[in-house]
C-alpha cells in the first residue's frame, strides 16, 4: 500500500487519502511540540496558543469573526454583480476592451488604489468594502475571461444550428452553460478577500474584525494570540471553501471538474 503512495499518478481509495492526511497532521503537530521544547523556540508552544485562543474568546472573538464575515460577504456580493456584468457583456465587441482593461489593473498596488478611494469615499467602512470589491473584481474578471475563452467553438456552433440568436447563444452557452465554472471561480477568488482582511480591517479599527485582533496582538508581541488567530482565520477560510465546493457539486451534478 505504501508503494502506491510513492508512485506518480497512482489512484488511491478515499480512506487512504484520509490516512495520508492524518499522517501529515500528526507529523506537523509532532514537530510543533518537539520544536517548542526548551527555553528557545521559533514558534509559540501549544500551551501558549491555547491560552491566546482562550483570552481572545473572552475578549469577544466571535463578535470579531462575525464582523469580518459580514465585511467579506458584502464585498463578495458587490464584486460578483460587477464582475459578472462586465464579463458577460464582453462578447460584445464594443464592450470587450472594458473587461480587458479591468483585467490588466490587477497589477496595481494596494497603495495606489486606496489613495484615490480616500478622495471618493469618506466613510471608512465603505473604504474597507470597496478596497476588497476592487481587488476581488479584478481577479474575478480575469478568471472569468479565461473561462469564456476556453468555451469550445463546437458549443457555440451547436447553439447556432438550433436557430438560436446571438443573444440566446450568450444566455445558453456563456451564462447558463458556465454557471458551475463561475461558482468555482468565486470559490477560488474568495480566498483573495479573506486573505486581505488583515490589511483592510486596519483602515477602521473601531469596526473590529480579525485583522484588528492580529494588529493589536502584534503590537504587544503576543505570539501565542497571533498564531491562534492565524489558525482561526485558516479554519474559517477552509470552511468557506468547503461550503462553496459542496454547493457547486450539489447544484451542478453534471460538472466534471
Amino acid at each position: 500500500m505504501i508503494k502506491k503512495w510513492l508512485r506518480p499518478f497512482e489512484e488511491i481509495a478515499g480512506n487512504q487519502r484520509y490516512m495520508i492526511t492524518g499522517i501529515w497532521i500528526i507529523l506537523v503537530i509532532g514537530y510543533w511540540v518537539i520544536s517548542s521544547l526548551g527555553t528557545k523556540h521559533l514558534f509559540p508552544t501549544p500551551v501558549q496558543v491555547a491560552g491566546g485562543l482562550r483570552s481572545l474568546y473572552n475578549e469577544g472573538l466571535v463578535v470579531h469573526i462575525v464582523s469580518s464575515l459580514l465585511l467579506c460577504f458584502k464585498a463578495a456580493f458587490i464584486s460578483i454583480i460587477i464582475s459578472l456584468l462586465i464579463v458577460y457583456l464582453s462578447p460584445i465587441p464594443l464592450l470587450k476592451p472594458i473587461a480587458l482593461f479591468f483585467s490588466k489593473l490587477r497589477f496595481l498596488p494596494l497603495t495606489g488604489i486606496t489613495f484615490y478611494l480616500s478622495i471618493l469615499v469618506s466613510n471608512a467602512r465603505q473604504m474597507q468594502v470597496w478596497v476588497l470589491v476592487i481587488f476581488m473584481s479584478l481577479y474575478f474578471i480575469t478568471s472569468l475571461l479565461a473561462v469564456l475563452k476556453d468555451i469550445p467553438e463546437e458549443e457555440i456552433d451547436h447553439a447556432r444550428s438550433l436557430k438560436c440568436s446571438r443573444w440566446e447563444v450568450l444566455w445558453e452557452v456563456v451564462i447558463k452553460g458556465r454557471l458551475d465554472y463561475a461558482l468555482d471561480v468565486l470559490r477560488q477568488n474568495l480566498a483573495i478577500i479573506w486573505m486581505m482582511l488583515v490589511t483592510v480591517e486596519s483602515i477602521l479599527v473601531a469596526a473590529g474584525g480579525l485583522g484588528v485582533l492580529i494588529k493589536n496582538s502584534d503590537k504587544f508581541a503576543n505570539h501565542g494570540r497571533i498564531v491562534a488567530l492565524q489558525i482561526v482565520i485558516l479554519l474559517i477560510g477552509l470552511l468557506l471553501d468547503w461550503i462553496l465546493q459542496t454547493l457547486r457539486k450539489g447544484l451542478f451534478r453534471y460538472s466534471t471538474f
